[in-house]
């Protein structure tokens, strides 16, 4: 089965679970909880997904995975199947919305020493310099190697380097002209943009894996890092016209699996 048809199939067994939670309501609560927890399952994946974008923030990632279940199950009570549009994108807000309100409840602030911070961001970059040229993810050794750095410092800086300070609720975010100055608190619940974008980020994801390492690499390096074809051409130690047939291969086969 190809993913484009598994796809399918899920969102049709989403409907299908959505409409014995309908028949369910008010007449068998145990047919109801089994509806209700069969969505919760076949979700788990989507939570899952969401919660790693906030991974490097001090928790455990399964502490986050169970908060975003709660915040599933109460996109699963909300729903409401004549909205026309896909359960995912309609939880997905409520999902993420879950998870930041933990870390907003929970409080907490980790000071990070400069070194660190310094570290991480060139741990970042080479992380992404390394990914290209290896073909995969660089180990916590070759990290430290192109760094110059111990492993207990690429180990420390990594997970120390991602805390944040809290900031206030009173804290002026400056203002307009002569417009009232706006604080923190003042934004809090407001609507995330970027939310909408994330199933589309997802489906991008999976659809990357259709490509060839070389692909990958020329469509990483050209579209995210703004690199050349003859710059890339020169990296690859290829010629320019290789490059620009592998990077049109390339979009054609990511448009193929993001068609459905």
């Amino acid at each position: 089965m190809s993913e484009r048809e598994g796809t399918r199939l899920d969102k049709e067994r989403t409907r299908e679970l959505f409409a014995r939670l309908a028949r369910a309501r008010g007449r068998s609560e145990k047919e109801y909880e089994r509806a209700r927890e069969a969505l919760v399952v076949a979700h788990l994946n989507l939570v899952r997904f969401l919660a790693v974008r906030f991974a490097n923030r001090g928790e455990p990632l399964e502490d986050l995975v169970q908060v975003g279940t709660l915040g599933l199950l109460k996109a699963i009570d909300r729903f409401d199947t004549e909205r026309g549009v896909e359960f995912t994108t309609y939880a997905t807000p409520t999902i993420v919305g879950e998870i930041k309100r933990y870390f907003r409840d929970k409080g907490w602030a980790v000071k990070v020493p400069r070194r660190l911070q310094e570290l991480n961001l060139a741990v970042n970059r080479a992380v992404d310099t390394l990914a290209v040229a290896l073909g995969r993810s660089p180990t916590v050794a070759e990290l430290a190697e192109r760094l110059e750095a111990s492993e207990e410092e690429i180990l420390e800086a990594q997970e120390l380097g991602h805390a944040y300070n809290l900031l206030s609720l009173d804290s002026e975010i400056g203002s307009d002209g002569d417009k009232k100055t706006q604080t923190l608190a003042d934004t809090v619940g407001a609507d995330d943009a970027d939310l909408k974008l994330l199933e589309d980020r997802a489906n991008l994801e999976c659809a990357f894996r259709v490509l060839s390492g070389r692909e990958r690499a020329i469509v990483f390096l050209r579209f995210y890092e703004s690199v050349s074809q003859s710059e890339i051409a020169a990296r690859l130690n290829v010629s320019q016209m290789h490059v620009s047939r592998l990077q049109a291969k390339a979009i054609e086969k990511l448009r193929a699996a993001l068609a459905d």
